[in-house]
């Protein structure tokens, strides 16, 4: 690396690390204004509006992206367009949040007297206090930043991100008033990864009877090898003579049978199984099941599944998890 490229790396970690201060003490300046807001918002069953312009406007597209995720419906009204016909989308007493880095702008200005037409109470989300704009709010959340992130502080990069961050904040508040459930998070994200892990359950997605490798603790070894074979699915359910699952047999497990014996024909299932595999139920969710496979020491890439007595019913990959792979 030349000393001109570290230059360019140290200058992009300077940028994170001023931007992560700034959120950081954005953080430690929140205070009842934001328990204010999140009153004027619940006690109004109708929806919010977010406004800004500039690079304002895009971190209020991304927050009205957010609020209508997590249970709070949202819209992005254009400061400029509103004046032309876009006012039309208010029903009274929405309330507004307002975002802008100076708190000067000549649109955001000019909407305060025709939003309070409408009764609407004025969230602020401004990088400055003692602003024009500042005096007209009813809520002040305060986004001010030391300094922006580039070498000349002049892009809107560290207000940028906290005033981003700062939108976050209110829309998780909104989440916790509003006891906002996982599943309900599902109903708003139907479609992707996420809409999939939230949905489906491990029933909906596991393979099950002749699909399944399934051996006796006492088969030989060649035969979970062979039955295996017929079923590649990277496992083998163990299962006792009363259908509860007895241990499990991975690839690796059998990688490892053959690399610590000499002679395997004398092996059998039970002696190269996990005698307590990790296992999950068919009613969890596959984001449950992800979570089992992948937030551990050394993952996993194919659970078995049982029902509340143990019993064998399946299993599950990965594979099967990420948009349907089967």
């Amino acid at each position: 690396m030349t000393s001109v490229q570290q230059e360019w790396l140290a200058a992009a970690r300077t940028a994170m690390e001023i931007e992560a201060a700034s959120v950081s003490r954005a953080a430690g300046r929140l205070d009842g204004e934001l328990i204010r807001a999140v009153d004027l918002i619940l006690a109004h069953a109708g929806k919010v509006v977010l406004t800004g312009i500039g690079k304002s406007g895009h971190i209020a597209r991304k927050i009205v992206a957010t609020l209508c995720s997590t249970g709070t419906a949202s819209v992005f009204l254009h400061p400029a367009e509103a004046v032309h016909g876009d006012l039309g989308i208010y029903t009274p007493g929405d309330p507004t949040v307002l975002i802008s880095k100076n708190g000067n702008s000549a649109e955001l200005l000019a909407l305060v007297p025709l939003l309070r037409e409408f009764h609407s109470p004025l969230i602020g989300i401004l990088g400055c206090a003692t602003s024009p704009l500042a005096a007209e709010l009813d809520v002040l959340l305060d986004a001010s930043v030391e300094r922006e992130a580039d070498p000349h502080n002049l892009a809107p990069t560290a207000s940028a991100v906290t005033a981003l961050a700062l939108g976050h904040a209110l829309a998780i508040a909104l989440m916790c008033a509003r006891n906002f459930t996982p599943e309900e998070f599902g109903k708003f994200h139907p479609g992707g990864q996420l809409g999939r892990n939230l949905r489906l359950s491990v029933r909906e997605a596991m393979h099950t009877g002749d699909e399944v490798a399934s051996v006796a603790p006492g088969a030989s070894l060649k035969d979970v090898i062979i039955q295996m074979t017929r079923r590649p699915l990277g496992g083998a359910c163990v299962v006792a003579p009363d259908g509860r699952l007895a241990g499990f047999i991975t690839d690796g497990d059998l990688r490892r049978a053959l690399t610590n014996h000499d002679d395997i024909r004398e092996l059998r299932a039970e002696d190269a199984m996990t005698r307590a595999p990790v296992t999950i139920r068919p009613e969890a969710s596959l984001g449950e099941a992800l979570e089992l496979m992948e937030r551990r020491p050394s993952q996993i890439s194919v659970l078995p599944v049982v029902d509340e007595t143990g019993r064998a019913l399946g299993l599950i990959r990965i594979h099967d998890i990420y948009l349907g792979s089967r």
